[in-house]
């Protein structure tokens, strides 16, 4: 069965785990998703993720949840742009979360990037998501 909101379904698994204390949550693989994780790498709110073989021939994504004093690092997480209403922002309207405090991770013609990346780059685009 196909998935209407493959980045929505894998927010709400990582979010699913931090909530259970997991050390790491599985996801379906796709570039799209590897693209958002990187941003999530570089920006410190998980430890990384690898790509793994799957069931059935499906490759999936082993996210690494990051943890600081026993407190999840990702405190919310949630999607901005969804199927039903894309939400798309010029340079001078991207999203700041809490003032700065926190990320929104922006699909740009550069590729996926969080807001200061694409302020520095000068480049608007789809709002994803907010990660706080």
């Amino acid at each position: 069965m196909t998935m209407s909101d493959p980045l929505g379904d894998m927010l709400t698994r990582i979010r699913n785990g931090q909530r259970r204390r997991k050390d790491a949550v599985v996801s379906p693989a796709s570039r799209f998703s590897a693209n958002v994780l990187d941003v999530l790498v570089r920006e410190g709110y998980i430890r990384g993720y690898e790509r793994e073989p799957g069931e059935n021939g499906r490759a999936e994504i082993k996210i690494e949840l990051k943890y600081y004093d026993g407190q999840a690092v990702i405190k919310r997480i949630w999607r901005i742009s969804k199927p039903g209403c894309r939400v798309y922002s010029s340079i001078g309207d991207l999203p700041r979360i809490q003032d700065g405090l926190g990320i929104s991770i922006v699909s740009t013609p550069r590729g996926v990037m969080s807001d200061t990346e694409a302020r520095v780059a000068k480049v608007g685009g789809e709002v994803l998501c907010g990660v706080i």
